[in-house]
């Protein structure tokens, strides 16, 4: 999860598309260069661990843009594929 909220700080679509499960990847990932991503909390996460196969994680990102600042919330999934976790899908609340 901390990598890809990084990722999205410093506008590596490249670790975000190699992090995102092919069955749920969007075709084209465009980002926005005026919106600044500085904060993350983890609210919570459930499995994820050495011997499970999928998990969830619940955040906070906070951003700053020239129209005003704001976060997004998310309940995030990811599964384990060839030992590497990928990021499935998630539910946005505000």
């Amino acid at each position: 999860m901390r990598s890809r909220f990084t990722a999205f700080a410093v506008g590596d679509v490249a670790y975000l598309r190699a992090s995102w499960h092919p069955d749920t990847s969007p075709a084209e990932l465009e980002l926005d260069p005026d919106q600044r991503w500085y904060r993350l909390d983890v609210l919570a996460a459930d499995a994820g661990g050495l011997f499970d196969d999928a998990g969830t994680v619940e955040f906070r990102a906070r951003y700053k843009h020239p129209d005003g600042a704001g976060s997004t919330n998310e309940l995030s999934r990811f599964v384990r594929v060839d030992g590497r976790w990928l990021y499935l899908d998630g539910i946005v609340s505000s």
